[in-house]
């Protein structure tokens, strides 16, 4: 079933988020007073959310460049590095 118009853009809004929060927990910027692990759960759930919603078929013209940016940066994430 395919996603309303609304729908794709809400979709891609909380994308959006989700890069925002994996790219400041890499840099430090966010969730630093939190433990490595609590860290790496955060970036883990954010990067599957967007590995499950980026393999949608319904997307029309978004740009996914930043969102399998940081796919890959979570990907290389060590909390402890």
């Amino acid at each position: 079933m395919a996603r309303e118009t609304d729908q794709i853009a809400q979709d891609y809004s909380a994308m959006g988020d989700s890069v925002d929060l994996i790219n400041a927990i890499i840099a430090g910027e966010s969730m630093a007073d939190e433990s490595a692990e609590d860290r790496q759960a955060c970036v883990d759930r954010n990067s599957e959310h967007l590995q499950l919603m980026v393999a949608l078929d319904d997307w029309g013209s978004e740009d996914m460049t930043t969102v399998n940016a940081a796919i890959a940066a979570a990907t290389n994430y060590d909390p402890e590095a």
